[in-house]
């Protein structure tokens, strides 16, 4: 544990595993049965190298694992992986380090800040702020924190593909899918003749009709729905089939207009009988 070329920042380290297990030094010392003075001193890289025994305890605690290598050895985790320390804490104005666990972020719009409640639909000039708005801000609910992390693992890990399993020919469905967590988006649409809506023969011209995009309520607005169409009009343009038409239901007309649909004048209004 000590000082030298590749040495290990073991206070980085347990900061970046309680963020990891969301722990305060507080929640990760009564875990681990080691001080919260002790904990603190580690992290900031106070007092000498650690004791093995008490690093070992933290970590454990925190639900990661300590693997010792001859040198020369590949270092590797329990999935395989490279091991990965994240930077150095960001500090507030007086200095002093965030907890690690809040996931520091850095504020670039209004929507990125939680105690933004008093801009109007977020779209307040800059000189009518009444407070001054900070660079960095952190969300201490943990519900949030959570959500947010989902968001961000989400992001990282969806993949896209056509699923034509057990759907006629001119059927097509697209997922959005996350490994682990299965299905988190989906488009349906269908084939449809220009023949049959005119009564003459057009050439066998063809079209589909989107039956619906539905992307899970806590992942919305990562653009996995505009990737799921994007997908649509790649596998139109190969198989040569030049529009798509679609219904927006319940104020998504803006979504598909952002995904390149355009408004048909010439279409009717959709309409519903309920008896």
């Amino acid at each position: 544990m000590g000082a030298g070329e590749g040495a290990i920042d073991v206070g980085a380290a347990l900061r970046a595993l309680r963020r990891r297990a969301d722990l305060s030094q507080r929640e990760l010392a009564e875990r681990s049965g080691v001080p919260k003075s002790t904990l603190a001193r580690i992290e900031v890289g106070q007092g000498g190298p650690p004791a093995f025994q008490t690093v070992e305890r933290l970590v454990r605690a925190a639900g990661g694992e300590l693997a010792l290598t001859l040198p020369g050895s590949p270092r590797v985790t329990r999935d395989g992986g490279s091991p990965s320390v994240l930077a150095d804490e960001p500090r507030d104005e007086a200095g002093r380090r965030y907890p690690a666990h809040l996931d520091v972020r850095r504020i670039r719009t209004l929507k990125d800040w939680p105690a933004a409640w008093w801009v109007h639909s977020y779209t307040l000039p800059e000189r009518s702020w009444p407070v001054r708005v900070p660079e960095l801000t952190y969300d201490l609910d943990r519900a949030r924190r959570d959500e947010r992390r989902w968001r961000d693992q989400a992001r990282a890990q969806v993949r896209f593909r056509r699923a034509p399993e057990g759907l006629p020919a001119t059927s097509w469905r697209f997922l959005a899918e996350v490994p682990g967590a299965g299905s988190v988006g989906e488009l349906r649409a269908h084939e449809r003749s220009e023949d049959l809506l005119c009564g003459e023969e057009l050439g066998d011209r063809r079209e589909l009709v989107v039956e619906g995009v539905v992307v899970a309520p806590g992942l919305r607005g990562l653009g996995i729905g505009r990737k799921l169409i994007r997908l649509l009009a790649e596998e139109m343009a190969l198989g040569g089939i030049r529009t798509a038409h679609a219904i927006a239901e319940y104020g998504n007309v803006e979504f598909l207009l952002a995904c390149g649909f355009e408004l048909q004048a010439s279409r009717p209004s959709a309409l519903a009988l309920h008896v």
